[in-house]
């Protein structure tokens, strides 16, 4: 073949991948037979709305969003053409249209979303404007998309109808903002990986990992590594010593005699376990994973026919927490006794909050009224009878494993004051005969948020998600510690109110022994995220209204016409 005078580019030799960033695209479609002046108000709008975006969404880590802006109007094919060419050439993962005046659908967003991948989430943001009717054409773009099949989210919100430079009240903001975070969490974690140490732990089926339907819905990859591995370079010192001294320090300092050591053996023990978080933190780096679990149980630290091995239970918890020894970080959403549905849980959540750090919790005990009633009375226990946890009762919320060392603290805590409140006694030797530490802690109360938990269903092949919103209360301390001796003593509590769920309902419908828990996380978020996943929401509480106004998200014009929220995911589950 002969040679040709143009060569194919040859990209960098990188050794190490770039951190993603997800790219928010903003346009807005219009008339050409408007005034200029309307057309600039229009361009003003756009750039309103993306600066919006720009101030106001982070990755988890903190990082800000991408956002681009194109102050080309789409007045038809040949400008959705430009604009989906300078939308490609950005990387743009998600679209933002905010129009200001009428427009010819099928000319202008429907011509250019054709030029983007399928999966592009998709939000329409206009205000209730009457002199160049924008919400118009927004309503007859957004049919026209849900009748092909297409999920886009509709936030018809308020700006002034005439001005230069209007304002979108602080609602629509909020709106467009939980949207946004819905987007990067979707398209952020495609192609992402999840890292399990072990197989399925202890036979629990609702902790399996679905690797072909998890990557079919949320494009999450699960890397297997067999505990061996852990066991191998923990035993070879495959980790830096110096940083292992330094984190022992650190927990000496603000643990002190709350770490429970009754001998240099139970030191060493504890030490291994420190050890323990420093590999897998370095392998998952390597891996560019988002999230982990360990299996533990029974292989790892509780068969006696092997050699038991320390408990992971501050590993999971540092993983789990906005700071370490080395200060802050993002928190790294871990599950213990590699619950992958329950990381899963935790990964969107955290994701979704912004980088709010995870909490992992048995479902082990509800309390219903009459129970914490009849146990205030046998303690002498005087309240005025209005407390939520008193007049409804709670879920004594704890695991041995993975409690993120925030929530004993409340959101905005400093690490010493969150770590004034963290113990760590000796591990139970019957559950953990290898010995090492666990943590322990109570929440305090009125921190509020979201709790809930993935489940699978082999018989339609999707995920659920089960939630409500929650608070943490705060019992007397008599109270308080005879509850947690109901149970165990020596594993962090959380005392966790549903806000619709009654006891009842709450522990009937549990879809695992794991729930796990968000701080400041909006509902909205969640259903944003759960529509563009195609994950059904299932809140089953009598108590909750099928959609509260200024708090659920608006149902999707593409689920009413097709028979409902549940009817039509289910419908989409099979194309």
């Amino acid at each position: 073949m002969a040679k040709t005078s143009i060569e194919a580019k040859r990209l960098p030799a990188a050794r190490r991948a770039k951190p993603r960033t997800v790219t928010f695209g903003v346009c807005a479609a219009s008339d050409p037979r408007i005034d200029d002046e309307s057309r600039q108000r229009c361009v003003n709008i756009v750039e309103m709305v993306a600066n919006i975006v720009a101030d106001e969404v982070r990755m988890p880590d903190g990082t800000p969003v991408e956002v681009v802006w194109s102050p080309v109007l789409i007045d038809g094919e040949a400008q959705a053409d430009i604009v989906a060419g300078q939308f490609r050439d950005s990387g743009v993962d998600a679209v933002i249209v905010a129009p200001d005046s009428w427009a010819f659908p099928q000319l202008t967003l429907i011509s250019l979303l054709s030029q983007l991948p399928e999966e592009t989430p998709v939000n329409i943001t206009c205000g209730n404007s009457g002199p160049k009717p924008g919400v118009v054409y927004a309503h007859a773009v957004n049919g026209a998309l849900a009748q092909s099949g297409k999920l886009v989210t509709l936030n018809v919100g308020t700006w002034p109808d005439t001005g230069q430079n209007p304002v979108m009240t602080d609602a629509t903001a909020d709106a467009l903002v939980d949207w946004c975070y819905a987007a990067l969490t979707c398209v952020g974690l495609r192609g992402r990986r999840v890292v399990i140490f072990g197989h399925d732990s202890m036979g629990m089926e609702t902790a399996l990992a679905h690797v072909i339907p998890t990557r079919r819905t949320f494009g999450v990859e699960i890397t297997r590594l067999d505990m061996k591995l852990l066991a191998d370079m923990l035993n070879k010192g495959a980790y830096d010593k110096k940083e292992q001294a330094a984190l022992r320090k650190w927990i000496d300092r603000h643990v002190g005699k709350r770490l429970e050591l009754n001998d240099d053996a139970d030191s060493e023990r504890f030490n291994q376990s420190l050890a323990m978080y420093l590999i897998v933190r370095d392998l998952m780096a390597e891996l560019n994973a988002v999230g982990g679990g360990f299996m533990s149980q029974l292989e790892w630290g509780s068969d006696p026919r092997g050699i038991p091995l320390p408990v992971a239970d501050a590993m999971e918890s540092l993983f789990n927490s906005t700071f370490d020894h080395n200060g802050q970080k993002s928190p790294l959403p871990y599950a213990t006794e590699a619950d992958v549905q329950g990381l899963l849980t935790m990964l969107a959540m955290t994701w979704l909050s912004g980088g709010n750090p995870p909490l992992f919790m048995d479902f082990r005990k509800v309390w219903e009224a009459w129970e914490i009633q009849r146990l205030a009375e046998q303690k002498g226990v005087e309240v005025s009878g209005d407390e939520p946890w008193y007049a409804r009762g709670f879920v004594d919320g704890n695991n041995s494993g993975s409690a993120s060392f925030n929530w004993a603290g409340k959101p905005g805590s400093s690490m010493s004051k969150c770590m004034e409140g963290v113990s760590m006694p000796l591990a139970s030797e019957g559950y953990f005969p290898g010995g090492g530490n666990s943590v322990t802690f109570m929440t305090p109360g009125g921190i509020q948020g979201l709790a809930g938990r993935l489940a699978y269903s082999a018989a339609n092949n999707m995920f659920s998600m089960i939630w409500d919103e929650a608070e943490t209360a705060e019992l007397p301390e008599v109270l308080a510690k005879a509850a947690a001796n109901t149970t165990d003593p020596t594993w962090p509590h959380t005392w966790v109110v549903p806000k619709y769920a009654t006891p009842a309902e709450y522990k009937q419908y549990a879809p695992a022994n794991h729930f796990h828990m968000t701080w400041d996380l909006a509902p909205a978020r969640l259903q944003h995220w759960m529509d563009m996943n195609n994950v059904l929401s299932v809140t089953p509480w009598a108590n909750r209204p099928c959609c509260i106004p200024g708090t659920d998200r608006p149902s999707p014009l593409l689920h009413l016409i097709n028979g409902g929220e549940n009817a039509a995911k289910q419908l989409f589950s099979k194309k």
